[in-house]
């Protein structure tokens, strides 16, 4: 780690994922000026108080000027409007990276706006995360021991990909590499259905007549259950919106489980019940063994 330092980092979205990395880095003394820029800026001035950011910009494109490296850290849908400033900061060597969910449209939107300059952008998505959002949810510990996924470009440089690659291991992270397209289908199931599912089933809840009695009777499992539909609406919506595809297959796999459940339930074949349940506790199990 001791090769690795970054003169100027630019953190387009200094929220939970842009703050904790700017944090991460600044802690070990691994960069030396971290311009911040985002919409709200009250957010901002409070990363500059807490000296997560030395100086605040509105403006993309005149923050990447002579910059080492741009995170871009906001959610999906806007990653187009922050790339599309950025064509010329590229084209002149500044590696762009981001921290997205999915990836497959970051790719398609990076080729399309930078071309052949497109070999200077390292998609990634750093597996962490909290409900929380905003700088004040972020910590220098956010990555620690957690795993960061890049997607590069077939035509991404070699030491782009080492140099981003740096940043996150920087920060405490174990890097590893996938397509776009494996890391959305993957993705998919263990994180974008679940979202969904947890939204969904709050939803139903709160919408019957009753809510307020069923809540006050909600204990732990629901609590475990339905945590991540604390996240942030508009992050998961735009996450659904440029992994539809793959999030609709999922959502019809888990219906047809679903049905054959409520089939076995409904025919009285508690033994098969059983099955499914025990199958499933012996996977989660299993999984939960090597999980940290």
């Amino acid at each position: 780690m001791q090769d690795f330092h970054i003169g100027k980092l630019v953190v387009v979205g200094v929220g939970l994922i842009g703050g904790s990395v700017a944090a991460a880095l600044k802690r070990e003394r691994l960069v030396d000026h971290v311009i911040g820029v985002g919409r709200s800026r009250a957010n901002m001035q409070q990363a500059l108080s807490a000296g997560v950011i030395d100086e605040m910009a509105q403006d993309p494109a005149t923050a990447a000027r002579d910059a080492d490296l741009v995170l871009v850290a906001v959610p999906v849908r806007q990653t187009a409007g922050v790339l599309q400033q950025l064509p010329q900061c590229v084209a002149d060597g500044v590696i762009v990276t981001d921290a997205g969910s999915t990836k497959r449209d970051f790719v398609q939107i990076a080729q399309e706006i930078f071309g052949s300059a497109a070999k200077n952008v390292v998609p990634g998505h750093p597996i962490a995360g909290a409900e929380r959002s905003g700088v004040a949810a972020a910590t220098a510990d956010l990555f620690t021991g957690k795993r960061v996924v890049l997607t590069p470009l077939p035509d991404t440089d070699a030491k782009a990909v080492e140099r981003v690659a740096s940043m996150w291991r920087a920060c405490g992270a174990n890097v590893m590499q996938m397509s776009p397209e494996h890391h959305d289908a993957v993705f998919s199931a263990v994180s974008h259905l679940p979202h969904v599912l947890s939204y969904a089933l709050v939803e139903m809840i709160a919408s019957r007549d009753n809510s307020e009695e069923l809540f006050s009777f909600a204990a732990g499992g629901f609590r475990d259950f339905t945590r991540i539909a604390g996240s942030s609406p508009e992050m998961w919506r735009d996450i659904c919106a440029a992994n539809a595809d793959q999030v609709l297959r999922d959502i019809d796999a888990f219906q047809q489980a679903l049905s054959l459940m409520a089939g076995h339930i409904r025919a009285g074949e508690m033994d098969k019940v059983e099955a499914v349940f025990a199958a499933a506790a012996k996977a989660r199990n299993a999984w939960a063994k090597g999980f940290k």
